[in-house]
């Protein structure tokens, strides 16, 4: 397969566009020209066009993984599981989220960090927080760390009951709808129960 034509893209900086003679377009990083030795009239075996092929889209799978990671937090498994769905293999996954790790773009303890905080200024409990830790895969032995922002839901739970509450009639009903809503949002029953005492209403346990 010959190289009819190589040159660099007007549109993405450091980008190439090889036209080959089947009227095929590669569009190639400057990696790719220099590694494969690639300029207009040379001849690629099968094999080498396999090659180039595949390292193209191992660098595209490196960029976007790259982009992915700087632009929002994310875990490592997160960003295995998008690189397994983007054709990675395993060791693949592991090189390229080790050297993203070393790099400062992906770290799993500060990132569940962020996601117990976020949800607890949300007005979520224990369980949610954890159950979004596991969602997004971060290790256990993280979790301690991240839940200690969570040892206090009184504060969060009286808020919840006073704003669904406060200045109506309240009947049994009306109870077991705030009760059910604060354990949808991960609250255990021995605090909704606390709450529900410090609102001023008697439980049964």
């Amino acid at each position: 397969m010959i190289i009819r034509d190589l040159k660099p893209s007007k549109q993405v900086p450091g980008r190439w566009l090889a036209s080959l003679e089947d009227g095929c377009l590669l569009r190639v990083g400057e990696n790719e020209v220099l590694d494969f030795d690639l300029y207009a009239g040379r001849e690629l075996s099968e094999d080498e066009v396999i090659a180039l092929t595949q390292s193209v889209e191992r660098s595209d799978r490196k960029l976007r993984a790259m982009n992915l990671a700087a632009g929002k937090p994310i875990s490592r498994r997160e960003l295995e599981r998008k690189l397994a769905a983007w054709g990675a293999d395993e060791e693949e996954q592991a090189a390229l989220c080790t050297r993203l790790e070393e790099l400062g773009y992906l770290n799993d303890a500060a990132y569940a960090i962020q996601v117990a905080r976020h949800y607890w200024d949300r007005g979520y409990g224990q369980r949610k927080i954890q159950d979004e830790l596991y969602r997004r895969g971060i290790p256990r032995e993280l979790w301690a760390k991240a839940l200690e922002l969570c040892q206090d839901p009184a504060g969060a739970i009286d808020a919840f009951l006073t704003k669904k509450l406060a200045g109506r009639a309240v009947g049994r009903k009306e109870l077991k709808q705030a009760a059910d809503a604060l354990a949808r949002r991960g609250y255990s029953w021995s605090d909704i129960s606390d709450g529900l005492r410090r609102f001023g209403v008697e439980t049964e346990d």
